[in-house]
């Protein structure tokens, strides 16, 4: 199962993970029935047991409003209402007025989304679709494709849009591609960071397809112009639920509309620097620096590298109520409770230069710009950073050495940069082999290039390792994981700025290049991806062509 941007958990089984997801999801509840001087209920004890109050109010407007009845009132009792952070406070207003009048007093209740979500499925107990699960195809695998291409063929009209999302949440899927070819529409689903063949349809159900899309995510079909929308939607698995958040981009091509469905199964307790599978000194060097009040960090990496969760991940991890926290964003990939967040259209001429200007008026402590894209951008950072803010951004580089040689690039040799950049990252996502991998002696190929890649890392970290006998893992593949993959994990790269960096950056040395800014930061004890990247290949996380594809 693909947890969130990565499906990385680290020393934890799924019901762990669960009640660590609840406890903060509950504590953050806790939190904010305090700033809304409602009282707060933990409902964990009792939410699958109390009868169900009927007849107050009707399902669809429970749905709509986040409400749910606990106690039917009466003139010797109270109603009773259990709602969420999202209920509008108008309707509070409206029901206890509606009471009051009757002479019949009302008691609401703040509960969190989860608790929500479990009353609700005992209210209005999601309706099973019984058709064949999807299945992913190999390269050539054109059974698989007609074998999944009847089924989306056979599934209902009306549900077909819905089963495809459902299919594509439980497949662990990113991305859903809706692509026209001559003759058909193929149907790709991205899974693990890579792209898979899914199923072929025909024009007609197409036309269903973005039919439905059209309305629920506001987009044309008709539109001669990329555009872009977005939609949610509940996912019933299992007893449970979960919110996810589909952003959708349409383009046209020769053929018909494309569209690029991306996936976000947002959960805001898994925005936890702890469940990221960083080593101790990683986290350790992350915490240390973003309990600075000053300073800037920069995340780099290609696009879907998991930048944006490693950064949401520090804001929630700085996110307490003596701390003003505002985001910058094109566009807002999750919303996270007590942050402020500005979304950003610099397709329709937004700018995060001057967003970042607006927004330091704002008195914040940390701030988040979803991107460095500009020297105006750069050096508004920069200014923030060094006048008592806390500033995350990304910037688009391949590894954290190069971040610099492209920021000296983009802004030139720079005093007050060095002095403001406190830490960069570069890191990748990796496909995570299952636990039934197949091991094997490495080749002397293999075992020449891996050894000269680690041979000069410290002593402590090559325990264990005989560079001629190395061992490497390849997949096993099975019905249940036909890749032999199961989720990602991250590889980090941690550049901390010594004064020997910030020499580079202030052009105190001529002719610096990123290989010589790597090697600096090698000295001062940093390991390159490619060096993290082997390792994780020896320990059994991953294979070595997977590394390879990906640095």
């Amino acid at each position: 199962m693909v947890f969130f941007a990565y499906g990385i958990i680290k020393h934890m089984d799924e019901s762990q993970i669960q009640q660590k997801r609840r406890d903060n999801e509950e504590q953050a509840t806790e939190r904010r029935g305090r700033l809304l001087n409602i009282p707060y209920l933990d409902t964990r004890d009792f939410e699958n047991e109390i009868p169900l109050t009927m007849g107050v109010l009707e399902i669809p407007y429970m749905h709509q409003n986040f409400i749910v009845p606990l106690q039917k009132g009466d003139n010797n009792k109270p109603f009773q209402f259990m709602i969420t952070s999202q209920t509008p406070r108008s309707l509070i207003e409206q029901l206890t007025k509606k009471y009051l009048d009757t002479g019949i007093h009302v008691d609401f209740f703040l509960i969190s989304q989860s608790a929500y979500q479990v009353f609700m499925l005992r209210y209005d107990p999601p309706k099973e679709i019984h058709y064949d699960d999807i299945k992913i195809a190999d390269e050539g695998d054109s059974e698989t494709i007609a074998s999944v291409s009847k089924t989306l063929g056979q599934v209902s009209t009306e549900k077909v849009f819905d089963f495809l999302l459902d299919q594509a949440d439980k497949l662990g899927a990113s991305d859903i591609h809706i692509e026209n070819l001559r003759n058909e529409i193929r149907i790709r689903m991205r899974v693990d960071g890579l792209l898979h063949p899914v199923a072929n349809i025909d024009k007609d159900r197409y036309r269903i397809f973005m039919g439905e899309l059209s309305s629920r995510a506001n987009v044309s079909t008709a539109s001669n112009q990329p555009q872009s929308g977005h939609m949610q939607k509940d996912i019933y698995r299992d007893g449970s639920s979960h919110l996810l958040n589909i952003r959708v981009e349409t383009i046209p091509t020769l053929y018909g509309q494309d569209a690029v469905l991306r996936l976000f199964n947002f959960d805001e307790s898994l925005l936890n620097l702890d469940l990221l599978g960083l080593s101790d000194t990683e986290l350790e060097e992350i915490n240390e620096v973003i309990s600075h009040p000053r300073g800037l960090v920069l995340m780099v990496g290609p696009t879907g590298s998991g930048k944006s969760t490693t950064l949401y991940s520090m804001l929630n991890a700085l996110n307490t109520t003596d701390k003003k926290i505002i985001t910058l964003e094109d566009p807002i990939e999750y919303g996270i409770t007590g942050i402020s967040q500005i979304p950003i259209s610099t397709n329709a001429g937004g700018s995060f230069a001057e967003g970042l200007r607006s927004v330091l008026r704002l008195d914040p402590d940390v701030v988040m710009v979803g991107e460095i894209r500009d020297a105006d951008t750069a050096k508004t950072a920069i200014q923030a950073s060094i006048t008592g803010h806390l500033v995350l951004s990304s910037f688009h580089a391949n590894s954290s050495s190069a971040a610099f040689s492209r920021m000296i690039d983009l802004i030139g040799t720079n005093p007050i940069f060095s002095s403001s950049i406190r830490l960069v990252v570069a890191q990748r996502l990796v496909r995570k082999l299952t636990a039934d991998k197949i091991s094997r002696p490495a080749t002397s190929a293999e075992q020449s290039y891996i050894k000269s890649v680690l041979q000069n890392l410290p002593t402590q970290m090559l325990t264990g390792i005989d560079f001629n006998h190395l061992t490497l893992y390849d997949p096993h593949k099975t019905p249940e994981h036909p890749f032999g993959f199961s989720g990602r994990t991250v590889i980090m790269e941690q550049l901390i700025v010594s004064d020997d960096i910030q020499s580079f950056i202030r052009g105190d040395v001529k002719d610096i290049d990123t290989k010589t800014i790597e090697t600096t930061a090698q000295k001062s004890g940093m390991l390159t991806l490619e060096q993290k990247g082997l390792l994780s290949a020896l320990r059994g996380d991953t294979t070595l062509a997977e590394i390879a594809r990906v640095i």
